[in-house]
């Protein structure tokens, strides 16, 4: 069997960031640049001010000072001329500063009659203008190759006059459910059926790590349905069985597999829970073949199918799980030959270190720990017993 580093190793070789499209801003929450993306323009592009108010020269403030207002600068509507000595422009916030103001009086702090204002208020320094390239300049790099793009990045982009971005190409993460058992949510169930869950969870993971999950369905226990499962996901750059990993006498997923055309890299990895997980590669497509317990299923997801996703995504950076110091708030038991993941509630509490209370039951056959594991304790393979208080590692989960 592999270990965790090892099968990672495999799992990542030769897979390469997908090739590039271009999409409008609106699209681009959660994508990865697949070049640096510069502003095309200044922000904001000339000296705008930043209250409603008059603007003056610094140096004509003194207070009771009257000063002659010789025209307005609403935002979109520059004034056309420039101040001189004992002039104002009316100004509002946004528009655009005149030439030979240094200062903006805000209108709280004047007195007007007619044309002409009195200074009221002490002006402590010159105040009140956002100057030209205060946000960026034309030609700043805003984002960075290999970079994920999160929710705001569509408005700092549109402000950058960028109307639309090169980003790489999602991967097609196809999955597909396999048991004669299993039964969708809401189905009567007979004697021996149970529900089909673990897909919700995995479309979910997939979508959020960068790629676009597409389920098909679920394959009978029948060699010649999962093969043609295969076949209907063929065109995918992943494709995740689920189910059927093992080698019992109604597991067909591996034999199938291999009917396809595809060719086995691995077929168990000294990991616990997920043990079964297997890689291998049908065409283009790079195929994990996840165990049918809910834990096993979405931990090794989160160990192996993450950094796939990433890299193929284009993601700059360590792929592979990053790991983090925590106290743990619970004794762990020694560990056994495998490097083992448990389920976990990280826990940030003021300035103090990060703590984790391990879930009570690691069965792998649970979901409920989920509810509030949002990490994962790595356990190294013979790792011995600790005390609460103690070091561990962590992954965050979600």
């Amino acid at each position: 069997m592999l270990s965790v580093d090892e099968a990672i190793v495999k799992i990542l070789a030769g897979a390469e960031p997908l090739s590039a499209e271009t999409v409008s801003l609106s699209d681009v929450n959660g994508r990865i640049a697949a070049v640096d993306i510069a502003a095309r323009m200044t922000q904001p592009p000339f000296s705008a001010s930043a209250m409603d108010g008059y603007a003056v020269r610094f140096e004509d403030v003194n207070p009771g000072a009257r000063l002659r207002v010789i025209g307005e600068a609403p935002a979109g509507t520059p004034f056309a001329g420039s101040i001189s000595e004992g002039e104002a422009v009316r100004i509002f916030t946004g528009g655009a500063v005149p030439e030979g103001a240094d200062h903006v009086v805000i209108q709280e702090d004047v007195a007007r009659d007619g044309d002409e204002i009195t200074i009221e208020s002490p002006q402590e320094r010159p105040r009140n203008i956002r100057p030209a390239g205060v946000d960026f300049s034309e030609g700043d790099i805003l984002v960075k190759t290999g970079e994920r793009l999160h929710e705001l990045h569509g408005s700092i982009l549109a402000a950058a006059n960028a109307p639309e971005v090169s980003v790489r190409r999602r991967p097609k993460v196809v999955l597909f459910s396999n048991g004669d058992e299993l039964r969708e949510p809401g189905a009567d169930l007979k004697p021996g059926e149970i529900i089909n869950s673990n897909h919700y969870a995995l479309t979910a993971l997939a979508d959020h790590w960068g790629g676009e999950a597409i389920y098909l369905g679920c394959a009978a226990d029948e060699e010649n349905v999962v093969k043609s499962f295969f076949e209907k996901a063929q065109g995918a750059d992943i494709i995740l069985p689920i189910g059927g990993a093992s080698v019992g006498d109604y597991d067909y997923v591996k034999p199938a597999f291999r009917a396809a055309g595809g060719e086995t890299v691995f077929e168990k990895i000294a990991v616990k829970p997920g043990k079964p997980t297997w890689f291998g590669r049908l065409a283009r497509a790079c195929v994990v073949g996840l165990a049918g317990n809910p834990a096993s299923a979405i931990v090794c997801a989160a160990l192996f199918v993450q950094p796939l996703v990433r890299r193929l995504a284009g993601e700059v950076g360590d792929e592979a799980a990053s790991f983090m110091k925590a106290k743990s708030e619970t004794p762990l038991s020694a560990n056994g030959g495998r490097e083992a993941y448990l389920r976990a509630e990280a826990i940030i509490a003021g300035e103090g270190p990060l703590r984790v209370r391990a879930a009570d039951n690691q069965d792998s056959s649970l979901l409920s720990p989920f509810t509030s594991a949002n990490a994962l304790i790595r356990r190294k393979p013979n790792a011995p017993a600790i005390a609460a208080g103690d070091d561990v590692e962590i992954v965050r989960l979600r």
